[in-house]
């Protein structure tokens, strides 16, 4: 028991010693499209030069988010020339898409989640959010789900009465196509990136569950956590 804890613990040491540049080339070997963040200069404050920055730090700036890739000797080059920058996962596509929420409505989520039953794919957390990765979807894909899950809601709501109908979460937002999520160990400005649920090795990586079924068990954990307010936003 102790060899194996001892094994999890220089796991972790290992993880957390990672910088952007090898964390990014992990990310490349698994197909994910990936790019530097803006990042912070010596003020801490972000590069980009807007006072009123809505994603200070951890935004794309140049290149921009179309040129993100899983070119080895394209992201060498660019970490080269930044080391400390963040790693922003271009969503979409082929790659992984995510659903993200405050990060103690989040964890409060999450623990739901694991109580019903549904299987999640990797999580990670910024000081501020939680993050959940997902199979790739479309936007009229997401756009079906959300209206059957309306819907269905409609259709609850005579049964809930004195209770709460199904409905999304506060404050999710959906990273889907043209959108994009940090990665660690990405700094943030405020703390670190970190995974709570880490993807597999690069060979055998964790089957991602579909946005759907993430979707549904999460209107299933605000049912049980009444006074949420459904507020989806796509990032």
């Amino acid at each position: 028991m102790r060899e194996i804890r001892g094994k999890q613990h220089r796991g972790e040491q290992h993880r957390a010693r990672r910088t952007p540049r090898a964390a990014a080339l992990d990310y490349a070997r698994r197909g994910w499209p990936v790019l530097p963040g803006v990042g912070t200069g010596l003020d801490g404050r972000c590069l980009c030069g807007e006072s009123d920055c809505p994603a200070p730090v951890v935004h794309p700036g140049t290149p921009e988010l179309l040129a993100a890739t899983a070119d080895p000797s394209m992201i060498q080059w660019w970490w080269e020339a930044r080391p400390a920058a963040p790693v922003l996962l271009a969503t979409g596509g082929a790659a992984p898409c995510a659903l993200s929420l405050p990060l103690a409505t989040g964890r409060r989520a999450l623990t739901t989640l694991d109580r019903l039953g549904p299987r999640t794919g990797p999580v990670l957390a910024t000081p501020d959010r939680l993050t959940l990765l997902v199979a790739p979807y479309t936007l009229a894909e997401l756009g079906e789900t959300l209206c059957d899950l309306l819907d269905e809601q409609v259709a609850d709501a005579p049964a809930a009465e004195g209770g709460t109908p199904g409905r999304l979460p506060a404050s999710l937002r959906f990273h889907g196509p043209g959108g994009y999520v940090t990665l660690p160990p990405s700094w943030t400005g405020a703390g670190r990136a970190c995974w709570l649920r880490a993807p597999g090795p690069a060979h055998r990586p964790h089957r991602l569950p579909a946005a759907e079924q993430v979707l549904r068990a999460l209107v299933a954990a605000e049912r049980l956590a009444p006074g949420g307010r459904s507020s989806g936003r796509q990032a």
